[in-house]
Formats: structure tokens, sequence, C-alpha cells
């Protein structure tokens, strides 16, 4: 090889390439699902009880976000599975875009 092959890093053709994935592989993270926000004034929160009802910002039916370190990867629709909240997957980003945003 020339001097310059040598001082020169190897170009990289995608993205995995970059990473070494065994060692990400093993790295926890959180997953939640988000079905919705809303805006309460402090005095609209203390009136909260038992039986209060809080609008979000969603539709009924409407995909939630399925979010890892609270960045979204994914969209979904709650199911039950054994008597279990659980969601069905509908979109989802490509592993490379998801290891990017996390």
């Amino acid at each position: 090889m020339s001097e310059e092959e040598l001082a020169a890093p190897a170009a990289l053709s995608t993205f995995e390439d970059e990473l070494d994935l065994d060692v990400l592989q093993n790295i926890p993270v959180v997953l939640s699902a988000e079905v919705g926000r809303s805006s309460l004034k402090i005095k609209d929160l203390l009136r909260l009880s038992e039986g209060s009802v809080v609008e979000f910002d969603r539709l009924a039916g409407e995909s939630i976000d399925v979010c890892v370190n609270n960045t979204v990867i994914a969209k979904g629709e709650v199911v039950v599975v054994n008597e279990r909240y659980g969601i069905r997957l509908t979109q989802v980003l490509d592993a490379a875009d998801r290891i990017r945003k996390i």
C-alpha cells in the first residue's frame, strides 16, 4: 500500500459499518407509548381527582407514538394481549434511522 492509502481512513459504505452493533445491542433503553398530550393550568391540575377526565390532543383511534428514550421511533395502535395492553406497530423507522435518533 502507498503512504496515501495508509494515511486515508477507509470509506464506509453504510451507516451500520460505522457502528459496533455488538456493543450497541446490549445498551438498555426505555420504551414507552404516548397516547397524547394536554396542557393544564396548575389550578386545574390541583382540581384533578379520581374520576376526572383529561382530554388529550389526539383523536380516538389515531396512531400512538412509540418512543425510545423520549424519541419517536414508531407508530402503532393499542391492542390487548393476555389481558394486558400492547401495541401493534404500523410504522417503524428503519434500523439505521432508529440508531441515529436514539
